[in-house]
C-alpha cells in the first residue's frame, strides 16, 4: 500500500527535476499570444493533505459571481501585491484569503515552473504540505466551494485527456482531469499535468 510519506517523497523528488515551464499555447500551436503582451506574475497554491489512505489535493470551486472565470476550477491563489516578499507569499497570503489556511499550517516543498496564461499571468505553481488539521472556510466573494482530490488521480497521466473548441474563431485544445462532478480544465489542469509528468519520471 503507497503510503502519504511515499507519496511525500514522490513530490520532492519530481521538484528536484529540471524542466522548463508550460503555457496555455501549448496545445494549440496556431495560436500566437498577442505581441508586446505585458505578463503578469501570479501565484498558487497546491495544498497537499495527509491523510490514512495517502495525500489530497484541495483545490476551489470560484464563485459564479464572479467576473472573470465564474464557476471554474481552480488552485487558491492570485497575482503578486507588493506587499510579498516573493511569489511563494502571494500563493500562501492568497490560500489564507481564499480558504483560511494560514502561511504557518504549510511546509513549502517547492514550485513547478512558470505558466503562461491567455489572460497575461505568468503562474508560479507552489507545492506545499499542510501540517495540521484543516478545514476550509472559503471567502465567499471568491470561493464556492472547497474540495479535495486523490494524490493519485491527479498523479495518474492516464486520468488526463485534451478537450477543444472553438473560441473566436479558432480551435483551442486544452487539459482536462475531471473526477465526479467537478470539471477541472484549462490552466489547472495543464498545470496538474507538468506535475503528472514529472511524477512519472
Amino acid at each position: 500500500m503507497v503510503t502519504a510519506p511515499d507519496q511525500i517523497a514522490r513530490l520532492r523528488a519530481a521538484l528536484s527535476l529540471p524542466g522548463t515551464g508550460s503555457s496555455d499555447f501549448d496545445l494549440s500551436p496556431g495560436v500566437k499570444p498577442l505581441a508586446g503582451r505585458k505578463l503578469r506574475p501570479a501565484g498558487v497554491l497546491m495544498p497537499f493533505v495527509e491523510t490514512r489512505t495517502g495525500l489530497e489535493l484541495v483545490l476551489t470551486k470560484r464563485s459564479s459571481a464572479l467576473k472573470h472565470h465564474p464557476g471554474q476550477i481552480a488552485f487558491p491563489g492570485g497575482k503578486r501585491d507588493e506587499i510579498d516578499t516573493d511569489i511563494r507569499a502571494t500563493a500562501l497570503r492568497e490560500a489564507h484569503e481564499e480558504i483560511g489556511l494560514h502561511p504557518t499550517k504549510v511546509e513549502v516543498l517547492g514550485a513547478l515552473p512558470e505558466h503562461e496564461t491567455v489572460t497575461g499571468f505568468t503562474v508560479t505553481p507552489v507545492l506545499g504540505l499542510v501540517t495540521t488539521e484543516f478545514t476550509p472556510i472559503v471567502e465567499p466573494g471568491e470561493v464556492e466551494e472547497a474540495f479535495r482530490v486523490p494524490f493519485d488521480h491527479v498523479a495518474d497521466l492516464a486520468k488526463f485527456s485534451r478537450q477543444g473548441r472553438y473560441w473566436q474563431g479558432q480551435m483551442r485544445w486544452y487539459e482536462t482531469v475531471p473526477l465526479g462532478p467537478y470539471y477541472i480544465w484549462g490552466a489547472t489542469a495543464r498545470m496538474l499535468r507538468a506535475l503528472a509528468e514529472r511524477l512519472a519520471q
